[in-house]
This record gives C-alpha cells, sequence and structure tokens, in this order.
C-alpha cells in the first residue's frame, strides 16, 4: 500500500506514529544521557554497538564498530580514541589473532549506563510481565520487522549520492 493511499485512521499507520513517538522519547533520553556525560551522540550509540556485539558474542573490531556507524576509518579511530580517553573502551589484543585488536565496554561504562537506563530497562521488563508469550512473540516479530525494514532502507540511502 502506497502512503498517498493511507488516510489516519489506518490500523498500520496509528502503529508508526506511535512507533515514532518511542523512537523520538528514546532518542531524547539517549541525549539527555550523552549530554550529562559529555558524550556525542556517536559515541553513546558506539557504545550501545559494542554493548549489543559483547550479548551476541560479536568481536567488536574497529572497523566492525566503523561499518555499524557509517564512519570511516578516520571518524572511527577518533570516535575509539574519544571512547578509550573517558575509559569507557578498552582495546586489547585477540588471543587467538595477536594483530587483531578487539574493543572492549569498561565496566565502569556498563555501571553508569545502568545507573541511568537502569530505571527505564527494569520497568519496561516489568511491563511486558503482563503479556503472554503468545503476544510477546508477536512484538519481538515485529519489531524484528521493522528493523530489518529500517536497515534497508539505511542501506538504500546510503547508496544514494543525492544528485538523482
Amino acid at each position: 500500500m502506497a502512503m498517498d493511499e493511507l488516510d489516519g485512521s489506518h490500523p498500520g499507520l496509528q502503529v508508526v506514529h506511535r512507533l515514532r513517538a518511542v523512537t523520538v522519547e528514546l532518542n531524547l533520553l539517549g541525549a539527555e544521557f550523552a549530554h550529562r556525560q559529555q558524550l556525542h551522540p556517536t559515541d553513546l550509540r558506539a557504545l550501545i554497538c559494542l554493548l549489543d556485539a559483547a550479548r551476541s558474542d560479536t568481536l567488536a573490531t574497529p572497523g566492525w564498530l566503523g561499518r555499524q556507524l557509517g564512519l570511516n576509518s578516520a571518524g572511527t579511530t577518533a570516535l575509539v580514541d574519544r571512547l578509550e580517553r573517558l575509559s569507557h573502551v578498552r582495546r586489547v589484543r585477540d588471543t587467538r589473532d595477536r594483530r587483531r585488536v578487539l574493543l572492549e565496554v569498561d565496566e565502569r561504562a556498563v555501571t553508569l549506563g545502568q545507573s541511568f537506563f537502569g530505571p527505564l530497562i527494569s520497568e519496561v521488563v516489568a511491563a511486558t510481565e503482563s503479556y503472554s508469550e503468545v503476544e510477546l512473540a508477536a512484538v519481538r516479530r515485529f519489531l524484528d520487522t521493522v528493523q530489518e525494514i529500517a536497515t534497508a532502507h539505511r542501506s538504500a540511502a546510503g547508496g544514494q549520492d543525492g544528485s538523482g
């Protein structure tokens, strides 16, 4: 269905508007955290990427992080240097390949993030307890689908030079 075929009462469009409102609130909350910690918004996105990588047992190299954030090599180096100076991230040698450098989030940064975002996370987790497993599966499937669609659109937009 094309966007021009939708009216404000379409249930799917209502979901999009709610999702957008949640995204704005979470972005504002992340910006507040970044401001309080004197971080650039990209610094916060980098920390989130690195925490997600650790949770999924993904080896996070500077090159990997740069690809996740859409940064070139120089921008990634500056970002990692900044996070390392702030003691949020450390570079470590891969024990399987000593030539490779891996990035790890320092435990102090984790504690700092938990102190700010922990109450929000706890409340959201508590809210999920009122949903059945079937409902939660539907929510997870929906969010996975939205993420896949957003990733595809970001990739497509990255290939456009604006001259078209």
